[in-house]
């Protein structure tokens, strides 16, 4: 096999421009692919890890409570709460799950009014001093310290910006409560952050205790408990990992199983609906447990696309390259006759001769494949470089830039349907070389 081997590299040596266009055709088949491969799967991801940040996490657990209707012919109020703050926390820490930070927050939406402008506003009520909040903080005005005022509110720049309001200003919030009531409240400006797209503009900061106080939640109490899981890949099975221990303390919680009988293609929807339909009643708290590929399962049948179409547009350059290696090497067959003659005289067996053939080929796309890869990986790297200011791109976007995630199931696969087609390609011009008569060889006049 070792000297197959060098009689290919020698062989490939002999047309070098022949052979290094099409090492070129092959290698810009693998640049175009791997590059469009790499940017989606970036945008995609980049696009996922924007709403784990807006949502706080990977899995999410809410409380619901039902209030039974007063008068006949109403609806009973479903109310966003968990009353318990150390239930969920205590599953967590006491099965190890493998997460970078968790939090709990009371989310709030209504509107702010300061010297006669208004601007929608969400509210989320967190532990604003805790650090790993803050580490994903960009403040670019005000400071930590004043973040210890209860009514401190945390605002992004393009709200800040649309009111004409800075540190230190105070304005409005008006809200609802849980149960529907509504209320108001005002509010310092502590600190404003960078946003990075158009829907964390309007996400804004408040102490939890301030935020229960205004929309009437139990002291303690929040309405959803996020987990940041340190491998997404692991959610879902987190995910049901939880709601079967919330089931094992006869605690009501949602069913992801049933949810993926009624919504197999949107398993989040599913969960909803065991609270928001009225056949389904309970007392006390019922938690739902989702992920978040459960909420926005629409991320990973992108991904699924991309995979797909990048590996379609790569089976079609391939076939176009293959049919010139296909030509090319019964050009070659015509010109080694006489060689492939020689060859078989001194003692090479048919199939060696066809090994040649084949081997040669095989070097040569894996070279255009690798060196297509490498100058994908330094294209992809230069463009990451370039800062990006387009808002319109900002939820595909990781800190103005644009990011690139190869997967290597999908490049294996490529090389394996490139080793594929290249045998196939020289298959009819190896079995050719390999049945070749050696006398009939010698006697061929070219």
């Amino acid at each position: 096999m070792g000297k197959i081997f060098k009689l290919a590299l020698r062989n490939l040596t002999r047309q070098k421009r022949r052979n290094v266009i099409l090492a070129i055709a092959i290698a810009f088949g693998f640049f175009v692919v791997t590059t469009i491969d790499g940017l989606i799967s970036g945008m995609v991801g980049n696009l996922e890890d924007c709403i784990t940040e807006l949502t706080g996490g990977t899995v999410l657990i809410s409380g619901y409570e039902k209030i039974p209707a007063t008068q006949e012919g109403e609806k009973s109020q479903l109310v966003n709460i968990i009353r318990d703050k150390d239930y969920i926390k205590n599953i967590v820490e006491e099965n190890n799950f493998d997460y970078k930070y968790f939090s709990s927050f009371t989310l709030s939406a209504g509107q702010v009014i300061f010297n006669g402008k208004k601007s929608m506003a969400t509210i989320y009520g967190r532990n604003i001093l805790d650090k790993d909040f803050l580490d994903n903080l960009q403040i670019i005005e005000g400071s930590v310290e004043n973040l210890s005022d209860p009514q401190a509110l945390i605002i992004s720049d393009k709200m800040a910006e649309s009111l004409n309001i800075q540190v230190g200003d105070q304005l409005i919030y008006t809200t609802t409560t849980i149960y529907g009531q509504n209320n108001v409240a005002d509010f310092t400006i502590a600190a404003i952050i960078k946003s990075n797209n158009f829907i964390n503009s309007m996400q804004s900061y408040a102490n939890i205790d301030t935020i229960n106080a205004l929309v009437n939640m139990p002291e303690g109490g929040y309405n959803t408990f996020t987990i940041y899981l340190n491998d997404k890949n692991q959610q879902t099975k987190v995910a049901q990992q939880i709601e079967n221990l919330i089931r094992a303390d006869g605690v009501n919680v949602s069913s992801r199983l049933e949810a993926l009988k009624t919504n197999p293609a949107n398993p989040g929807r599913g969960i909803d609906k065991q609270f928001t339909k009225e056949e389904f009643q309970w007392e006390g708290t019922k938690y739902g447990v989702v992920s978040l590929n459960d909420e926005i399962p629409a991320i990973k049948t992108v991904l699924s696309v991309v995979h797909t179409v990048t590996t379609t547009i790569l089976i079609v350059i391939l076939l176009i390259v293959m049919v010139g290696v296909s030509n090319t090497y019964r050009m070659v067959l015509y010109e080694r006759i006489r060689e492939i003659g020689t060859m078989r005289a001194l003692g090479m067996n048919g199939k060696d001769t066809g090994k040649i053939f084949t081997t040669e080929a095989l070097i040569l796309c894996l070279i255009g494949a690798i060196s297509g890869l490498i100058l994908s990986v330094i294209v992809m790297g230069c463009i990451h470089l370039i800062p990006i200011n387009i808002e319109s791109l900002s939820f595909f976007l990781h800190k103005g830039h644009f990011t690139f995630k190869l997967s290597f199931g999908s490049i294996i696969v490529q090389y394996f349907l490139l080793i594929l087609l290249t045998f196939f390609a020289v298959k009819g011009s190896a079995k050719k070389a390999a049945a070749m008569s050696p006398a009939v060889a010698l006697r061929t006049i070219k």
